[in-house]
């Protein structure tokens, strides 16, 4: 049994429960390895991530993907948080592979992370590997730190934002920006 898998079943004890008992007998190999998949982004870099898929390109409109899924702990209860992401960024000569759009957003979701923070990772990272003049994230999501305990308020939703380059300096394409992704 590895360091977190015996932290796991001492934390069941200290929970009042029998960590031998069926049910529980391979509980803290499982969580162990859930926990591993959940936070895989701390073993990830950009880098990687991207596998040199950033491509020329004379493309000057703005490209955004919307709706990607996203799923992460927040650090302060470790408890999911899920929902979508919508990103965009004015191209400066080259494109990133659209799938890699999703990639650079579970690079920093599967982390212990607080939204803002997450929706700020994102856009910074995008515009670094990009090089584009302008990028755009919205999250928008649901945290069973308020669902599942404190407030127990269940349809709350926490809309976060980060917008860089032009889409901070351009009205018009920070209006873009948000009606493509609102609609």
């Amino acid at each position: 049994m590895d360091a977190l898998q015996s932290q796991i079943k001492h934390t069941l004890i200290e929970l009042g429960e029998n960590p031998e008992r069926e049910g529980l007998l391979d509980t803290p190999k499982r969580v162990a390895e859930s926990l591993r998949f959940l936070t895989k982004g701390y073993q990830e870099d950009l880098q990687t991530v991207v596998n040199g898929a950033l491509f020329t390109s004379d493309a000057e409109e703005m490209v955004i993907v919307k709706d990607i899924e996203m799923y992460s702990l927040c650090e302060h209860h470790m408890l999911p948080f899920f929902g979508k992401c919508h990103v965009g960024y004015l191209p400066s000569g080259k494109v990133l592979g659209v799938s890699k759009l999703a990639r650079i957003v579970d690079v920093f979701a599967r982390r212990l992370q607080i939204q803002e923070q997450l929706t700020k990772q994102i856009a910074d990272a995008i515009l670094e590997t990009t090089g584009a003049k302008g990028v755009g994230v919205i999250i928008e999501a649901q945290h069973l730190c308020m669902m599942m305990r404190g407030v127990e308020k269940q349809n709350s939703l926490m809309k976060t934002s980060c917008l860089l380059g032009s889409f901070r300096e351009s009205v018009s394409c920070r209006a873009e920006f948000l009606q493509l992704v609102t609609n």
